[in-house]
C-alpha cells in the first residue's frame, strides 16, 4: 500500500515492541499505542519503515504492521 507524509494511520496488528524515531533510537513497550489510536505519518524511511507521530511519541512502524484511516 502506498503511504505519504500526512496521512492517518493505525496499527493492523499490535507489536511485540515499538521503536522510538529519535537520533538515539529506543526500544519501548507496546502498550504505549493501541490498535485503535490513530496517528500521522511524519517521515518515510528505507526498508519499508514508515516515522508516526502518536499521542505518546513517534515511532518507526514497518509498513506492513499499518493501516490507512478515514
Amino acid at each position: 500500500m502506498d503511504y505519504s507524509i500526512g496521512d492517518n494511520v493505525s496499527l493492523a496488528v499490535p507489536l511485540p515492541y515499538l521503536k522510538t524515531a529519535e537520533s538515539m533510537p529506543m526500544l519501548r513497550p507496546p502498550d504505549l499505542v493501541s490498535t485503535e489510536e490513530v496517528g500521522k505519518i511524519v517521515a518515510l524511511n528505507p526498508k519499508d519503515v514508515v516515522s508516526v507521530k502518536f499521542r505518546r511519541g513517534t515511532f518507526l512502524i514497518p509498513r506492513q504492521h499499518l493501516r490507512k484511516c478515514l
